[in-house]
């Protein structure tokens, strides 16, 4: 990426937390974005939600039952949002990081593909559908393990990705996940014993940071705008 930014990348750690509260943050973070305003990774856990990305369709909803459905800004189709499962909120001014969506996806793809190979996972993207794809003997071709979905506005981004560690599998069943009819997994289901989420978060939190191009980045807590008002 070049010479490391001048302002420092945050990484928040948010525990488990409403969609729609964290959604709302992401927005209202965007809208007021300027070029003092620091990069920022948010990863964290969701309350069990489904979400309807720009593409998504509502036949891609089989039987959502009790989980509830939120409509999303953005790209991609329908994906499932649980406890177990880490989702990165990347809010990159990319104009400043010289960068374009196409790379931010890439760049996310292969941090997943290197945290998933840190535990001995083989993974790949794949070229006509976003995500990351577990490689196995064992499961079948085209298993997904990691799933994409990000917006652009004002040259910034938000939104990111999903990335199943250990959680309930079963509500993956009440849609068709992305729209490509394909299977689900997760890395405990690929390890003789399971890893702490916040361990896997803590290190895919440095590979995106290098690949992002900072030499560092700086933990923080809260942002004001996920506090009560």
């Amino acid at each position: 990426m070049g010479q490391a930014p001048d302002l420092p990348l945050i990484v928040r750690y948010l525990g488990c937390r409403p969609y729609i509260d964290t959604f709302e943050a992401m927005k209202a973070l965007t809208a007021e974005r300027n070029e003092n305003i620091p990069d920022e990774i948010w990863l964290l856990e969701h309350e069990p939600v489904f979400t309807q990305g720009q593409a998504g369709k509502d036949e891609y909803l089989l039987t959502p039952g009790d989980i509830p459905v939120v409509k999303s800004d953005r790209g991609g189709h329908v994906t499932y949002h649980g406890p177990g499962q880490i989702t990165g909120y990347l809010l990159i001014d990319l104009k400043r990081l010289g960068i374009g969506v196409r790379d931010l996806v890439t760049l996310i793809e292969l941090s997943l593909v290197e945290t998933l190979a840190h535990w001995g996972i083989n993974a790949t993207p794949r070229t006509d559908a976003p995500g990351v794809y577990v490689v196995s003997p064992e499961i079948a071709k085209g298993t997904k393990i990691g799933s994409l979905g990000l917006r652009v506005r004002r040259g910034c981004s938000y939104h990111g990705f999903n990335f199943n560690v250990d959680m309930d599998l079963g509500p993956w069943s009440r849609i068709n996940p992305c729209g490509l009819g394909v299977k689900m997994t997760q890395m405990s289901n690929l390890l003789d014993k399971p890893v702490p989420l916040k361990e896997v978060a803590e290190f895919l939190a440095d590979i995106l940071t290098k690949k992002l191009g900072y030499n560092d980045h700086r933990v923080e807590g809260e942002h004001p705008l996920l506090l009560p008002r």
